[in-house]
């Protein structure tokens, strides 16, 4: 068994088999809403499967009726009584934890049911492909309570845009998963997330896991959207130093002898 998953996590259940690892939420009594211990433990699990080389694709998902309440009522009067300092200390934690699963080397895929308030968007947005139920529903309801939803923005509005972000930050409402998927906050909407998770999950472990790692990246630098000489060149030697790789050769050459590349046999 993998070092990490011997741990015990408090509101956490993970686990790893077959390629596949899951990080579920495990808090259904209080709506999977998290506070500083959740955290915690999402970016060591995170770190954990992030250096687990039997770890091809994480799937993030969470038990009972809803995917998360976004934070929880006690960490946020924790936090009202906090000084400045210690506020920039506890939101550095939640920001480390969009960026490391923003970042994450492998394949990731948030399974959503439910409600997903506030900081549950920034999971699902920095998650690289996102599938939710018919009964799913969504809000950023932060400028209600004064607040604003500073460290998911990035996700947030690279996944809806400008446009749709001033809508949804500014008015709080709530809205479907429907809507949601018009809004790239999701990419599917099935009311059987498990099924619906099989032939994406089969597909992503069909995939060469440096090629995929190397996409996430190459979209990374490419999101700012300019195209300028730094950009080809950047391009160029990417194709060019994946082309000469291991796993590129393998790939190809499997391509050329028509059978399966190695790493769909591991």
């Amino acid at each position: 068994m993998t070092a990490f998953l011997e741990n015990k996590f408090t509101y956490l259940q993970c686990n790893l088999s077959d390629g596949v690892g899951e990080m579920s939420l495990s808090r259904s009594d209080k709506h999977n809403a998290f506070d500083e211990v959740m955290i915690s433990e999402m970016i060591a699990a995170l770190d954990g499967f992030a250096q687990d080389e039997d770890c091809q694709l994480l799937v993030l998902k969470a038990e009972g009726r809803n995917f998360s309440a976004g934070a929880d009522l006690n960490w946020m009067r924790k936090q009202a009584k906090m000084d400045f300092e210690q506020n920039l200390c506890d939101a550095n934690e939640l920001a480390n934890l969009m960026h490391k699963l923003d970042k994450f080397p492998k394949p990731t895929l948030a399974l959503v049911q439910g409600a997903a308030f506030g900081g549950a968007l920034g999971l699902i947005c920095a998650s690289d492909i996102a599938i939710a139920d018919s009964r799913a529903s969504f809000c950023l309801s932060e400028v209600k309570l004064g607040l604003i939803p500073a460290v998911i923005s990035p996700y947030v509005v690279r996944a809806m845009g400008q446009r749709a972000s001033r809508r949804y930050m500014l008015t709080a409402e709530r809205f479907d998963a429907q809507t949601a998927l018009k809004l790239n906050v999701i990419h599917e909407i099935n009311d059987d997330l498990d099924a619906a998770a099989q032939p994406i999950i089969a597909a992503l472990k069909a995939n060469s896991p440096q090629g995929m790692a190397w996409v996430k990246i190459l979209l990374s630098r490419l999101e700012d959207g300019v195209i300028d000489e730094d950009t080809l060149a950047y391009t160029s030697e990417r194709i060019a130093r994946i082309r000469v790789s291991d796993e590129g050769q393998e790939g190809l050459n499997a391509f050329f002898d028509k059978r399966s590349p190695n790493w769909k046999l591991r």
